[in-house]
């Protein structure tokens, strides 16, 4: 049996792919590649198409025995979603809903979503747990939440049982080195601190000093990737053993502020790395951190590389000999 990874050419996907394929598991691809890399695939059947195109979905689930879904495939830029909502709600829940009608008629019962901490919107307190307030603040987070809803829905009526993974700030790469972390255009503070360093960008901006955290900058949550990789294969073995219904944040409990990152990057790369500090952007909050207490205990799930020195270590390995990306490959 076969599992089935939509978005899998993407950053957290191939990482994924590589986990899955790692406990040798057969996996099958979905990508547009429109956001993904072929050269980000360690293995597994690549289909190059989109979401929304069900003679694709259909003959991907005829060829293939498949009995779990990972679900990465969306748009996922905050700002974009503000400027283009109708975009968003087209590829991420109408591609969605493609998805879980083409799962429907093959039969498959297990999917395991790429959710965001996003869907919380401004925190009611810290750290966030699962059962929090769900308002997001952007139309990216409403499209997750708006497909977690779905997921719910389907679960309900035609038994299609799915984890909704929410997470924080990913970060980090392989440590084969083969794999990491390559947007286009960038939007993540650490590999946007990685590119200062290899001289690709003037400066780091750094957006507000006067927020109520120790140094005055924004506090992320940032989980490894390969972390992460590892609670998605998790959670398709926790559907497989015929659980319910449910959903889990993924984060380290712990928060950086931005300063404390590019002080971090000084320091693993041995370089200057130039700031300019910019007026706060709309919506930010100050902190956000993830409890992941109810992953740790039903999951059996616990981040093991949680240091953050390591995890940018690790991205500056990648980004060194990838100083274009996969346009190296």
């Amino acid at each position: 049996m076969a599992i089935l990874v939509t978005g899998g050419a993407g950053y957290i996907g191939s990482h994924t792919v590589a986990e899955l394929l790692d406990r040798g598991e057969e996996v099958v691809v979905l990508d547009n590649l429109q956001t993904g890399h072929k050269a980000a695939l360690l293995g597994g059947k690549l289909y190059e198409g989109d979401l929304r195109d069900k003679e694709l979905l259909s003959r991907l689930f005829s060829e293939n025995s498949i009995d779990a879904v990972i679900h990465f495939a969306a748009n996922s830029l905050v700002g974009e979603s503000m400027q283009n909502p109708g975009k968003y709600y087209d590829n991420n829940v109408f591609g969605t809903l493609s998805l879980l009608e083409a799962m429907k008629d093959a039969g498959v019962r297990r999917i395991v979503f790429s959710s965001t901490a996003a869907t919380y919107g401004e925190p009611e307190k810290v750290p966030i747990e699962e059962g929090d307030r769900t308002e997001p603040t952007n139309v990216y987070g409403e499209t997750k939440l708006m497909m977690e809803r779905m997921m719910s829905w389907f679960d309900k009526v035609l038994g299609i049982k799915y984890v909704s993974l929410r997470y924080f700030n990913a970060a980090g790469a392989h440590e084969s080195g083969k794999i990491g972390e390559d947007h286009r255009p960038e939007s993540h503070l650490i590999p946007l601190v990685l590119q200062t360093a290899l001289k690709q960008r003037s400066h780091i901006a750094v957006f507000g000093e006067d927020y109520a955290t120790p140094d005055g900058t924004c506090v992320r949550d940032y989980i490894h990737v390969s972390d992460l990789a590892d609670a998605h294969a998790r959670a398709v073995n926790y559907l497989r053993e015929g659980n319910e219904s449910n959903v889990f944040n993924l984060g380290n409990g712990q928060g950086f502020s931005v300063k404390e990152v590019i002080e971090t990057a000084r320091k693993v790369t041995g370089l200057d790395i130039p700031v300019v500090t910019e007026p706060r952007r709309t919506g930010d909050p100050a902190v956000l951190v993830a409890s992941s207490d109810k992953a740790r205990s039903v999951l059996g799930w616990s981040p093991t590389r949680t240091r953050l020195e390591d995890i940018i270590s690790g991205a500056w390995s990648w980004h060194q000999s990838h100083p274009q990306g996969y346009g190296d490959e």
